[in-house]
Order: structure tokens, then C-alpha cells, then sequence
């Protein structure tokens, strides 16, 4: 569809929003990412069953865990959203870069490379 959306976005695919892991979440801060959205199919319609209310509880528990450090939990969100929304995909990563704009560079240190 050829829509626009901030070129700082990092798309990265899975079979399935629930197989995101938590790791990953926090792996993305430390390797630079100042916030993290992970956009899953709506709830109820997911073709895995759960998979989506499992990247929920995942995301709200990287919430909690950036809240022990201080860090603000708003940083990473999930959005449901169906693969035929292309416009809602751009319109989120507009608004998501322009929150994180709002709350500047993570506090997180970058990881070296090894």
C-alpha cells in the first residue's frame, strides 16, 4: 500500500504476535531501541487461538519489569490490530515515534558490540 510511516520503525515479522519473547522485549533496549510496540492480531481473531493475549501478558510484564528500573513503562505498548489495517499500522507508528519523541533518548546503555 505504499504508506507512510517513521523510517526509525524496525519491523520485525512473526508467525505470531504470541511468540514474541520476553528476552527479545528487553533485548531491544539494550541494543538501542528507545521504545518497542509489538502490534498483534485482534484480540479474539487470533488465528493461534491465545497467541495474542499471550503478547499482552508478556508486554505488560516488561512494563512492570522497566517500572522496577525506573524506567518509564510507556516505552513498550501493544496494539491489536487486523493485517488488512495497513493505515492503522502507520498511524500507530506515528504516534508511538512521536510519544517516545516526547520522552527522549531511553535511559537504558547501549549494549557492546562483542
Amino acid at each position: 500500500m505504499r504508506l507512510q510511516y517513521p523510517t526509525n520503525i524496525r519491523v520485525i515479522q512473526l508467525p505470531c504476535s504470541g511468540r514474541v519473547d520476553i528476552l527479545h522485549l528487553l533485548r531491544a533496549f539494550e541494543d538501542g531501541a528507545d521504545g518497542v510496540y509489538v502490534a498483534g492480531c485482534m484480540e479474539g481473531d487470533c488465528h493461534f487461538l491465545t497467541g495474542n493475549f499471550k503478547a499482552r501478558r508478556k508486554v505488560n510484564y516488561v512494563k512492570k519489569i522497566l517500572e522496577a528500573l525506573g524506567i518509564e513503562p510507556e516505552r513498550i505498548e501493544m496494539f491489536n490490530m487486523s493485517s488488512a489495517e495497513g493505515p492503522r499500522f502507520a498511524q500507530v507508528a506515528r504516534e508511538f515515534t512521536e510519544t517516545i519523541r516526547g520522552m527522549g533518548p531511553s535511559p537504558v546503555p547501549k549494549a557492546k558490540a562483542a
